[in-house]
């Protein structure tokens, strides 16, 4: 049987870590700024195997609009540009030498507001998983037995709270993120 503080530290886990994907999620989106991480979710033909771009590369950012991608095994420097010219980011990587570069384009106001949805939806699925963990949590709350009704109510009224907490969290994510896409 739980406790309503164990209830309420796994509600607060469940919610950090909707918190946490979303700013994953959102460091995977393009703004006018180059991030290694912008590359994370690329797959390279390696081996045989499907492997993640920063398992066969190094990424490296040395301008605001320049990616560089060092391959470990010079062997595998031509899968890597298909890999990141096929991941659907729009790049078109170029090789020089042992080196990838990665050139970002700028930004067309009509794709930078696109972004801005895409942001806006993969934030709402993040306040999705925050208020997943709330109901998950009030309907164990109202459960437990030989626990008294102000006791329960205090709970719940603790995890509205922790609820309120994260999806602000989340709501300050968009608000920078949806600046860093739209500045010029």
């Amino acid at each position: 049987m739980s406790t309503i503080p164990e209830l309420t530290k796994h509600a607060r886990e469940l919610m950090q870590k909707a918190v946490e994907n979303t700013k994953r999620e959102f460091s995977g989106i393009r703004s006018g700024k180059a991030s290694p991480s912008l590359l994370d979710g690329v797959r390279v033909e390696a081996y045989g195997n499907p492997m993640p771009l920063n398992q066969v590369a190094m990424v490296a950012a040395p301008e605001p609009r320049l990616l560089t991608v060092q391959p470990f095994d010079k062997s595998l420097t031509q899968a890597i540009e298909k890999a990141i010219r096929d991941s659907g980011l729009g790049l078109n990587p170029a090789t020089q030498g042992a080196l990838i570069r990665v050139p970002l384009p700028v930004l067309s106001e009509e794709r930078r507001k696109d972004l801005v949805k895409v942001v806006h939806r993969l934030a709402e699925e993040g306040r999705i998983g925050v208020r997943h963990a709330r109901t998950e949590t009030m309907s164990r709350i109202k459960k437990l037995e030989k626990v008294p009704e102000d006791d329960k109510t205090r709970a719940e009224k603790d995890v509205q709270k922790l609820t309120d907490e994260h999806i602000k969290q989340i709501d300050t994510l968009i608000h920078a993120k949806e600046a860093e896409i739209m500045e010029v």
